[in-house]
């Protein structure tokens, strides 16, 4: 009797991912079809980004690309039949801004989406013109480009943050035009990306990071000219969202007078190249002498011709006889007062003459009328007790007191009859 093979019972998986447990998982093949099918079931699509790289072998049945996001660092590969490439109105080179038509594709052994790509179509310079028209508007009524929020440049930055391209001819023009004008500047330079896919990214963080440093007064971002297609990172959303948000004061010196990016509009100073910026973030040490010079002249002539004029009226005012002979108005009040004492002395001397006759002639007339008088000439007035004058002798009664009053002395006498 032969024993019969032993054979492990079928595990009922989960149909749906939310129905899994660490008791219930998914083995990897299931999860990958499950994917493979999720992605099958989505419709063909537009996909935008940059070529940056371009794989064509001469004979093969299949052409490949990676398509990149313009502002986040992610990519995609694509495959595609080579006539797809032949189609294509100009040749395609890394770089090229494109918009592909393609199904995406899942897969499950590698683990990896890929895109099947049925035509691809070069971005042109009209359309990429367009898009940044469209996003100035955009960013203009959001107010990004207000001058007020542009501050004025520090007069003299103690350390100048420049962002350039590596060893690049923007940042030979920046330094060098710097240093002539001012010896001293000292420069914080970071070396970055300046067009093609990583530009956004390493640019951004190099705005970042000087912006971050105390010690930075100004930041340059310097680039010298290029086609348009060389410029767009300098256009792109990302970039001037970030330099919008540096609290530094920022100069754009992207490419010739002619090119104006993005970045020229929210900067707080435009240059037109990188040695008008080298102009415009330092001082001219030659020309700041020259100006003190001046200035110093100008101070001197000034004190000069001030003093002159004052001394012009000193010497006015001294040259008059009221200065030149002082005493003489002493002299001539001095007069003028003795001249007035002696009249009010004889003034005075008239007065009490008037006075004194008429003081005379009212005292004859008051001794005339005085009582004295008549007493002198032996009357006598006679007062009863109380003191008033007797003037009727039927006022009297015997014994009465009376006071006599002569022109020498007074007597008493009593009343010893009376009518």
């Amino acid at each position: 009797m032969t024993a019969e093979p032993f054979s492990a019972p079928v595990r009922q998986l989960p149909v749906r991912a939310l129905d899994t447990t660490a008791e219930q998982p998914w083995p990897v093949r299931l999860l990958s079809a499950k994917i493979a099918d999720y992605v099958a079931r989505m419709a063909p699509v537009w996909v935008e980004g940059q070529v940056v790289q371009l794989n064509r072998r001469p004979g093969a049945g299949t052409a490949f690309l990676t398509l990149r996001d313009t502002v986040a660092d992610m990519s995609l590969p694509v495959s595609m039949h080579p006539r797809v490439l032949d189609a294509v109105a100009a040749p395609l080179a890394e770089g090229a801004h494109v918009v592909v038509h393609a199904k995406p594709v899942f897969w499950t052994k590698r683990g990896s989406l890929q895109l099947q790509a049925d035509e691809v179509r070069a971005v042109g310079v009209g359309e990429l013109l367009a898009r940044i028209e469209h996003l100035k508007r955009v960013l203009a009524a959001e107010g990004l480009f207000d001058a007020r929020h542009k501050v004025p440049l520090p007069f003299l930055p103690g350390v100048v943050g420049l962002v350039c391209g590596r060893e690049s001819k923007a940042e030979h023009d920046v330094v060098v035009n710097a240093r002539a004008r001012w010896p001293q500047v000292r420069f914080e330079i970071r070396e970055v990306a300046v067009q093609g896919i990583s530009a956004v990214a390493q640019v951004s963080a190099a705005l970042a990071e000087l912006d971050a440093d105390p010690r930075v007064g100004v930041i340059v971002v310097a680039r010298g000219g290029g086609a348009v297609e060389d410029l767009l990172p300098f256009s792109n959303e990302a970039l001037v969202r970030a330099a919008a948000a540096c609290r530094t004061p920022l100069v754009s010196a992207i490419g010739h007078e002619t090119d104006t990016p993005l970045l020229d509009l929210v900067a707080d100073y435009r240059a037109s190249t990188p040695t008008d910026a080298a102009k415009h973030i330092v001082p001219d040490v030659a020309e700041e002498r020259s100006r003190l010079t001046h200035a110093r002249a100008r101070i001197r002539s000034t004190i000069a011709h001030q003093l002159a004029r004052e001394q012009a009226g000193l010497d006015s005012l001294r040259s008059r006889p009221v200065l030149a002979a002082p005493e003489s108005i002493v002299a001539a009040r001095e007069t003028d007062v003795h001249r007035h004492l002696e009249t009010a002395r004889r003034m005075l001397d008239a007065a009490l003459v008037r006075g004194t006759g008429e003081v005379e002639r009212l005292s004859a007339q008051l001794r005339a009328l005085s009582p004295a008088a008549t007493l002198d000439r032996g009357y006598a007035v006679v007062q009863d007790a109380d003191g008033a004058i007797v003037r009727d002798a039927a006022d009297v009664d015997p014994g009465d007191l009376l006071r006599i009053r002569l022109a020498a002395g007074r007597l008493t006498a009593t009343v010893t009859e009376s009518p």
